[in-house]
């Protein structure tokens, strides 16, 4: 055991030594005057609390609370604390469309209250802040320090910016610079819209740079005049201009994976948008830390001090005192210090597991309900002990605390089947969907809810669409196997063909070796003739090559005189190389005409604001 604060022990318990033992060491005036032969003679023995016995429970009862302030602690081990955050920055429009009053008072004062109130519901989160009109400027960097943040928002005003306009791609660059690092970059717009119809180029931007936007509209579809300070109209070509909340700015968060929300006249807007950053953003380690964990034990001694103190005030007799004090003995002998501690004292823990809860500390919150609910056997514990395991994807633990929860209250109960339900779902095993329908089913007798019977009815659509699957798959089966016996059948009547093949085979091989011998015979005969026959015909050839050569020699005399007369009719390379300068000279190739630069004009119908 150790001592939080151990100055109270070392600095105001001598003291309370000091001052009690004067106290109890002084003698009661009477005895001054009198003997105690007298004084025994003149008491009253009533067997109640004398004085100097009353003093020694003041001086324990003040020992104790010294002790209790000096923070008993017994160490509990180590926990590794870790910060995250998102990292949201914050961009304000504030460009002269802004001071339009459609929305109390106005856009821009809306929109400052609005992001205040953001900065206390993102406590954990850094946050920095943009502003931009035609073009943008870092205001605040990223920073767990909101009140500095909040200060330098408050400052901001149309005058801040001279450019007239609003440009969303500007922001995107600021954003991109600001916000250094591989992962997700979360930008949070408070804009009427601007005027712009296509925002095509900053979507691709944004996808490109990996920043997802999402998007508070200020105004209204009516819209509203832009009085300036001087009590004017903002106007153009002499007329007065409407500004109108311009809602084509969703495209920009949509296509981007944030979510767009109009503006109400309440804060709810900015609480919807923070719970759908909340589960779109991926939140990265800042730093890690560890701190040492204790059990505290300050209201053991600030207990029994109480409890002192009243009988030190009481008129308890001596025996009854003894005897009280005996039976507390014995009492907490045979109480176990897990239990006592589970009592008066539990619900710091609980607390404890609700803030891991919210924070997403899902591993730590399922583990001190975990503990409470083991102790006490607290049905709401097991309850939130399974939602702390369904968040951290361990749905067969979730069951299992799911199921030891018992309410009696009905609509508790309903939850408790419709999240059963859920984790089967999420299980993904064969019989996973018809279990979730059953718990489902048992949910909707209990409570009707709207989300439950949404579910039921995916879940069985679901359970169709896989007994579909089985059955085709079945079919698949079934038409390969008749396949197959068709492919036998076939190789049977195969087999059968050879067979009788085979048998006229051998009947014409002895047919052939008949032939064959005939054959022979009268190839001898014809031999005979050949050898005759060609020594006729080498005569005549040795008479035909004479003439053939004497006809070659007449062809290659005839194919130089032609080669001659084409060379005379062609062009040389030179010349020909002249002739297609001259003709590229005179026309204007494709790749000059795409190679001319655009003249950009002046948009006439761009709003001066």
């Amino acid at each position: 055991m150790s001592f939080l604060y151990p100055d109270f022990i070392y600095f105001i318990l001598p003291i309370v030594f000091i001052l009690f033992g004067f106290l109890l060491t002084q003698k009661e005036a009477q005895t001054h005057f009198f003997s105690d032969e007298v004084m025994d003679k003149l008491r009253v023995h009533s067997h109640t609390l004398t004085t100097q016995t009353r003093n020694i429970l003041f001086f324990i009862t003040t020992i104790l609370i010294v002790v209790a302030l000096a923070g008993p602690v017994i160490d509990n081990g180590q926990i590794k604390v870790k910060a995250k955050s998102a990292d949201i920055m914050l961009a304000l429009d504030i460009s002269d469309s802004m001071l339009a009053e459609d929305v109390y008072p106005n856009r821009l004062k809306s929109a400052k209250q609005k992001m205040i109130e953001l900065l206390k519901l993102a406590s954990t989160e850094r946050i920095g802040v943009i502003a931009f009109a035609k073009n943008s400027y870092l205001v605040s960097p990223l920073s767990f320090d909101h009140s500095a943040v909040s200060f330098l928002m408050k400052q901001l005003s149309t005058d801040s910016i001279t450019e007239k306009g609003t440009d969303f791609l500007s922001i995107l660059n600021v954003v991109d610079s600001a916000i250094k690092n591989k992962g997700k970059k979360y930008l949070l717009l408070f804009t009427d819209g601007g005027d712009s119809k296509d925002f095509s180029q900053e979507i691709a931007f944004a996808k490109e740079k990996n920043i997802v936007v999402f998007i508070v509209g200020i105004g209204t579809e009516k819209g509203a005049p832009v009085k300036l300070k001087d009590g004017s109209f903002v106007k153009q070509n002499g007329a007065i201009i409407i500004s109108k909340l311009n809602e084509n700015i969703a495209d920009l968060a949509t296509k981007t994976g944030g979510v767009y929300i109009k503006n109400v006249n309440s804060t709810e807007d900015v609480k919807t948008m923070m719970q759908e950053i909340g589960k779109v953003s991926e939140k990265k380690e800042l730093r890690t830390e560890e701190i040492t964990k204790f059990i505290p034990l300050f209201y053991y001694p600030l207990g029994l001090a109480i409890l002192i103190l009243l009988f030190a005030t009481s008129s308890f007799s001596k025996q009854n005192l003894s005897k009280f004090f005996s039976l507390l003995l014995l009492a907490s002998l045979f109480m176990s210090p897990q239990n006592a501690k589970a009592g008066l004292f539990d619900f710091s823990e609980l607390d404890d597991a609700h803030k891991a809860y919210n924070k997403g500390e899902f591993d730590k919150s399922q583990k001190l309900y975990g503990h409470y609910a083991s102790t006490t056997k607290d049905s709401e514990s097991y309850y939130n002990e399974g939602n702390a395991f369904y968040k951290e994807g361990k749905f067969d633990k979730a069951l299992n605390a799911y199921n030891k929860a018992s309410f009696k209250d009905t609509l508790s109960q309903s939850k408790k089947y419709a999240n059963i339900g859920n984790s089967y779902v999420k299980q993904q095993k064969k019989d996973s969907l018809q279990k979730a329908q059953k718990a489902y089913e048992k949910s909707l007798k209990l409570y009707e809810d709207k989300d439950t019977r949404e579910n039921l009815e995916a879940v069985k659509k679901a359970i169709q669409k896989q007994k579909k699957q089985q059955q085709k798959k079945k079919d698949n089966k079934q038409d390969k196997k008749n396949k197959k016996d068709n492919n036998k059948n076939k190789d049977n009547k195969k087999d059968s063909k050879k067979n009788s093949s085979d048998k006229q085979n051998k009947e014409n091989q002895k047919d052939d070796k008949k032939n064959s011998q005939n054959k022979e015979d009268k190839q001898k005969s014809d031999k005979q003739k050949e050898k005759d026959s060609s020594q006729k015909k080498n005569s005549e050839n040795k008479d035909a090559d004479k003439s053939k050569k004497e006809k070659n020699s007449q062809k290659q005399k005839e194919q130089s005189s032609t080669k001659k007369e084409i060379q005379k009719n062609m062009m040389s390379d030179a010349e020909q190389a002249k002739w297609l300068k001259q003709l590229n000279a005179k026309q204007n190739t494709y790749m000059y005409r795409l190679g001319k630069q655009k003249i950009n004009k002046e948009n006439s119908d761009e709003k001066p604001w």
